[in-house]
Order: C-alpha cells, then structure tokens, then sequence
C-alpha cells in the first residue's frame, strides 16, 4: 500500500466497485502493482482529492478501458470536472482575501 498511498481496505473497495482492475498477486497472494497500476491509482486520487464523484470515477474508468475510441467522452468528464475545479478554487480564493483582510485589520489593531 506504500506504493500506491491507498489503504488496503481502499484498494479492495475500488477493486470491487470496477474503479480499480483486478492486480496481479504473487505466490503469497500479496499484489503486486505494476507501474501501470500505480500510474492509474495516481490519477484515481487526483481525481477523488479534487472531489470527483465515485460515480464518474467508475464513468472515468469504463471509459478508458474501453479504448481509444471512448477519447472525446473522457476529455468531455474530465472538462466539466475541471470546471467545478476551477471554480473550488475561484471560491477558496474569495474566502483566502476575506481572511488575509481580517488579518490586515488584526495587524493594524496591534501597531
């Protein structure tokens, strides 16, 4: 779980939801991920920490295991997901300038 910074428990759920394929193991059952793997549960937290809904994670997933002919309906997901980025991030820097300004007003009240 090191290599991939999921918990096990986390791995097992997204191999039985289909966000994850199944991982190869090795004789003692352990998995073993390939660079593959961890370049899609790369992308699987990117996603999840920008707050893709599951739901369109598995969309996401189906889409690109389906093949190259499913491009345009995965550069369309991942547009609408970057615009709900942006505007988190429009947000979160409205709220940043009210704090910095309540800061400036608690610095001016010290001096």
């Amino acid at each position: 779980m090191e290599e991939t910074g999921f918990s096990l428990d986390t791995l097992r759920y997204y191999e039985r939801i289909g966000l994850l394929k199944s991982i190869g193991r090795n004789s003692a059952g352990q998995r073993r991920f390939t660079q593959e793997d961890v370049g899609w549960l790369g992308m699987v937290r990117c996603l999840r920490d920008t707050g893709m809904p599951i739901v369109e994670m598995i969309r996401f997933a189906e889409l690109t295991r389906a093949g190259e002919h499913t491009v345009c309906e995965r550069i369309a997901l991942l547009e609408a997901h970057d615009q709900r980025v942006r505007a988190q991030v429009d947000n979160l820097r409205e709220k940043q300038a009210v704090i910095r300004s309540k800061i400036g007003y608690y610095r001016s009240v010290i001096d």
